[in-house]
């Protein structure tokens, strides 16, 4: 498989859980797949069609820190200050609360759309990944051949949930898979596989010995005991991943 391969760091991120909105802001260890959607659409400079997109990656970090941030909820009034001839002020609140925060994040991205090449060689948006003030950078972007094997391993990414009965390892975590920027941003939501430490694919539990798996690796990879990191692609909208709708 022909793909673009994309390797970027920055200093810190975050991914909020969607329906927490006061006083504290978890985030997930791994960037949800609609994220990987809005960071492709922002090199791109355009809301891509996602169908026939399709990504894997592999994501590390230093730590994850807890902070204390702040909003300021402002309202108008209606009165009249002294001294003023302004009808209307504003007033604020500070709305403190924690949000987590995810140190020195390292992300290797792998697109099946290796003609966007230069896209991400000059991107048109200011490179982030999760909030707006987390700056990424580029540290490679070039487009490889991956090849298949029988044997692999996986670590720190995303694995399709029905995989959980087969590794017998990781989180189970329902992630933002897409938003529809067509239909006033209605979100879908997936569940995936969260796997950090390494597992080994002849670990894997099968319930077919008939059926005979190949794996996406990158050859570039380190091995570990004689292995190359395997790749699993996710799509953003399609029949392969399993969706619900939630408000």
């Amino acid at each position: 498989m022909r793909v673009l391969k994309i390797v970027a760091e920055g200093q810190t991120t975050s991914f909020r859980y969607p329906h927490f909105m006061q006083q504290i802001h978890p985030s997930y260890q791994m960037p949800p797949p609609a994220t990987i959607y809005g960071h492709i659409c922002s090199a791109l400079g355009t809301w891509i069609d996602p169908n026939g997109v399709e990504f894997a990656y592999h994501f590390t970090y230093a730590g994850i820190v807890t902070d204390i941030e702040h909003t300021i909820m402002v309202s108008s009034s209606t009165g009249k200050l002294p001294e003023t001839k302004y009808p209307k002020v504003l007033e604020g609140r500070v709305n403190p609360f924690d949000r987590d925060i995810i140190f020195q994040p390292r992300l290797t991205l792998y697109l099946n759309q290796p003609q966007w090449l230069e896209h991400f060689r000059s991107p048109r948006y200011l490179v982030v990944l999760g909030r707006s003030q987390d700056l990424f950078t580029y540290i490679k972007v070039e487009v490889m051949e991956l090849q298949q094997a029988e044997q692999a391993y996986f670590e720190h990414t995303l694995l399709p949930h029905q995989m959980a009965v087969q590794v017998m390892q990781g989180v189970t975590v329902l992630l933002p898979r897409y938003l529809d920027y067509n239909n006033q941003r209605a979100p879908s939501f997936s569940r995936y596989l969260v796997v950090k430490e390494h597992v080994l694919s002849p670990n894997f539990f099968q319930y077919d010995a008939s059926i005979k798996q190949n794996y996406w690796i990158d050859p570039t990879s380190i091995q570990k005991k004689g292995l190359h990191l395997g790749l699993y692609f996710h799509s953003f909208v399609g029949d392969d991943g399993e969706t619900l709708q939630m408000a």
